[in-house]
């Protein structure tokens, strides 16, 4: 797809999502790349810099890795009593190995044990799950992930079934009927591509335009999706959130 695209001679391509960028990227050094998507595009070799990108992407980074660790802190809040926690991650993700090690870190800081579970396929996510139950885990974290977020309403459904409180990168999670997420805004982010899509059509150079990294995150809480798995939020983390989903 990204090779009929540099076939056509579109004038830019934008890019959602690690595989979307590792297809696009060695595809063309010409046409102009906007990309959205989670990890460090520096260490990605994505960009030379955040402040200068220097070739021919640009774009923004949901920095969605890097807060993973925060929320081991809010399930550790909410669910103290979880001495095991698991990890879904997606294997074919360029982030997931730095997801790992960050919460690997975490977890022992915490004195917490943390299952990797790995799930990249559809049919993954059942034998995942089972996985989950089988060790008991008191709470899991779903790693942030494109391919995780379209199929958001089938991993809210087996957390759900195997009442297991999970945290999510993303609000989507928590409207679909997850328990709770804290992450950067997509419906605030997503603009800052079109913007830069349309100054690049206006004659500007990826190369000069920064990455965008969100500077605002928010905090999302399903409490009927609470009350269903038997928890009580406490008040300090219910006056941080920035919506409570009733």
């Amino acid at each position: 797809m990204a090779a009929e695209l540099v076939r056509r001679k579109v004038d830019v391509i934008v890019t959602y999502a690690a595989s979307a960028i590792d297809a696009a990227k060695p595809s063309t050094s010409t046409i102009p790349i906007v990309f959205f998507g989670g990890g460090d595009p520096v260490k990605a070799g994505l960009v030379a810099s955040l402040a200068r990108p220097g070739g021919n992407l640009t774009g923004v980074s949901i920095m969605a890795p890097e807060l993973n660790p925060k929320r081991l802190d809010l399930l550790s809040e909410l669910i103290p009593q979880a001495g095991v926690i698991g990890l879904l991650v997606n294997p074919n993700n360029w982030s997931a190995a730095r997801t790992i090690q960050d919460l690997q870190e975490a977890a022992h800081a915490k004195g917490v044990h943390l299952e990797i579970l790995k799930a990249g396929a559809d049919g993954d996510f059942d034998t995942t799950f089972a996985s989950l139950v089988r060790l008991n885990a008191g709470a899991l974290i779903v790693a942030s992930d494109a391919y995780y977020f379209s199929r958001r309403e089938r991993i809210v459904a087996l957390a759900a079934h195997d009442a297991v409180p999970a945290i999510y990168d993303a609000r989507e999670f928590v409207a679909a009927g997850g328990f709770v997420s804290y992450g950067s805004s997509f419906t605030s982010s997503w603009p800052q591509v079109g913007i830069y899509a349309g100054k690049i059509l206006k004659g500007a150079n990826p190369a000069d335009l920064p990455v965008h990294q969100p500077t605002k995150f928010e905090l999302v809480i399903n409490l009927k999706t609470a009350k269903a798995l038997g928890l009580t939020i406490p008040p300090s983390i219910l006056a941080r959130a920035d919506e409570v989903i009733e």
